[in-house]
């Protein structure tokens, strides 16, 4: 698979909760930050959604928007209206006038993500991908919405790997387009395969994990000398490529401990360790626990490390 494709498959989505969102006259709402990601498609009117720190957004029919991590956010009929704090529900939800027509119609929807992996694969994400209705993303976009909505009110057999399925297409579907508009500050990985030549650095990285890549290895991929790479990779990634190929081998290693399906012997060699004592020694280093007990607490004794 493509690096997308690798980070999406071990963020493993499930549990998707969707439902209508609509509202008339004046109203204004306000939710504390939690960690899942949340996804939005207006249908009719307009709305405006404000993060800490950020201008409000103007989002209007056919506008896609989706929080890889949730932030507390405001959510209003009009800019500057007050908010009044509300908890995330799995049922449909009516804002200002109860009673009337809609004004403003959209389908909102949230979902689980593996955590042991989360902190990672989340940080090479931007924190917010706002595809607007002059994009022409909208229209598949929706497609797949509804569809999970239409599988989240059913009950019909097979229903949690159909949403899992159906929710991946949805984060590659938003991650996808180069025109989307991100946080640049954050985009990471998305900019990484923007940038032709580290996109081919990238792809040989996660085509081939086991292999005993070097920077100079790889800058020969890229087709760049050996310093231009490194500074550039550094610069759009965030660290050098030797840390971004560790860090992506213990993604794996940690998915597969808690999976348990694999021995040690066989993790240290698919990730690209000589032998599972080397491989758990770098294990610990990293997590501070050896992967045994890592397996055995289900990723809690890693966590934070």
């Amino acid at each position: 698979m493509d690096p997308l494709s690798d980070i999406i498959a071990l963020l493993r989505p499930n549990t998707a909760i969707s439902k209508p969102i609509t509202g008339r006259g004046r109203w204004g709402v306000r939710y504390a930050a939690h960690d899942a990601p949340g996804f939005t498609i207006i249908l009719k009117g307009v709305c405006w959604i404000s993060f800490e720190g950020r201008e409000a957004l103007r989002l209007s029919a056919g506008d896609f928007l989706l929080l890889p991590s949730t932030p507390a956010f405001t959510l209003s009929s009009h800019p500057g209206v007050a908010c009044e704090p509300r908890k995330p529900t799995d049922v449909p939800v009516r804002h200002g006038d109860p009673e009337g027509e809609a004004e403003f119609e959209s389908l909102g929807g949230t979902f689980h993500i593996e955590p042991v992996n989360a902190p990672l694969l989340l940080s090479l994400l931007p924190r917010m991908i706002h595809i607007p209705a002059s994009e022409g993303r909208a229209g598949r976009l929706s497609r797949v919405i509804a569809l999970i909505v239409e599988e989240c009110t059913d009950e019909e057999p097979g229903r949690e790997m159909v949403l899992q399925r159906m929710l991946e297409v949805l984060l590659v579907e938003a991650l996808r387009r180069r025109d989307i508009a991100v946080d640049d500050v954050r985009a990471g990985l998305l900019n990484g395969l923007r940038d032709p030549a580290l996109a081919r650095a990238l792809r040989a990285m996660h085509a081939d994990v086991r292999t005993g890549w070097t920077v100079a290895g790889l800058a020969k991929v890229a087709g760049l000398s050996r310093s231009a790479f490194a500074a550039r990779f550094a610069e759009v990634l965030g660290c050098g490529a030797i840390e971004y190929l560790a860090r992506w081998r213990m993604a794996l290693a940690k998915d597969a401990l808690i999976r348990g399906a694999k021995t040690l012997d066989c993790i240290a060699d698919e990730i690209g360790y000589e032998s599972a004592s080397a491989f758990s020694t770098a294990f610990r280093k990293r997590l501070g626990c050896p992967p045994g007990k890592f397996a055995r607490t289900g990723g809690e004794a890693g966590v934070g490390a």
